[in-house]
């Protein structure tokens, strides 16, 4: 399963790589280039707004002033005449300062449209970050629970594996223990046969070999041998039957 997941800038469409160390940096710099964006697009606002009120001015400036170069041209008319252009230039003067007035209010309005927009998109953008930080911290716990779910089975096998190793060294060690136990008591026995029966032969049967513990070769005042008695011995803490058939067995083999 890969550890890695990656999330893309809405404004400069850069991939990142979002891991556990590089999460803030992510999101350091997602706020900082919203930030920039967001002072760029000031900049651009009121460089507009600054361009028309400069147009603005230069053209009533220059409508003044074509008004009176008009007014001059007509000095040696009447007075009704320069009454009446300067009426009609008035109106006119009006009227355009009208239509100026009514258009930077068109300016403002887009202007302002603008802004709602700037500022709706802004909210998309703070939003969408959100998602994918929200995101970005599911995917890692989901990892992070994963990888501690294998720990944690990792860790129940290796306690079972533990378990089963004690257990079986415990068995072995009893094992042994309980052999040892057998061996000792077996040269107990063959030591008290030859320490009470000393003229007699008291061989050991080799361990492997199936049959009694030890034999015990009777012999005469002559030294000859005149019977033979098998011995097997048990540490136990009750006597039970199959003993006798298996010592009768083992004389018969």
């Amino acid at each position: 399963m890969s550890n890695k997941s990656t999330i893309k800038c809405p404004n400069c469409q850069h991939e990142f790589e979002a891991t556990d160390a590089f999460r803030d940096e992510v999101q350091r710099e997602l706020n900082t280039k919203a930030k920039e964006w967001q002072a760029k697009k000031e900049e651009e606002y009121k460089k507009k707004e600054d361009l028309f009120q400069q147009q603005l001015a230069e053209a009533l400036s220059k409508q003044k002033l074509n008004i009176e170069e008009s007014i001059k041209k007509t000095v040696a008319d009447d007075y009704e005449n320069k009454l009446k252009l300067l009426t009609e230039a008035n109106q006119q003067n009006e009227e355009k300062l009208k239509e100026a007035r009514q258009k930077e209010l068109e300016f403002l309005k887009k202007e302002q449209e603008l802004k709602n927009k700037e500022a709706e998109l802004d909210i998309q953008l703070q939003k969408k970050l959100n998602d994918e930080r929200n995101n970005l911290l599911n995917v890692i716990q989901k990892q992070e629970q994963e990888r501690n779910a294998l720990k944690f089975k990792e860790f129940e096998k290796q306690i079972e594996d533990q378990k089963k190793l004690i257990d079986e060294m415990k068995r072995k060690a009893e094992q042994g223990s309980m052999q040892r136990q057998g061996e000792v008591q077996e040269l107990a026995l063959e030591e008290m046969l030859k320490s009470t029966f000393p003229f007699d032969i008291i061989e050991e049967v080799g361990k492997g070999i199936k049959g009694a513990d030890c034999m015990q070769f009777v012999r005469d005042s002559n030294g000859r041998e005149c019977g033979k008695i098998i011995y097997e011995s048990k540490r136990t803490k009750a006597f039970t039957n199959e003993w006798i058939e298996k010592l009768k067995s083992d004389m018969r083999a």
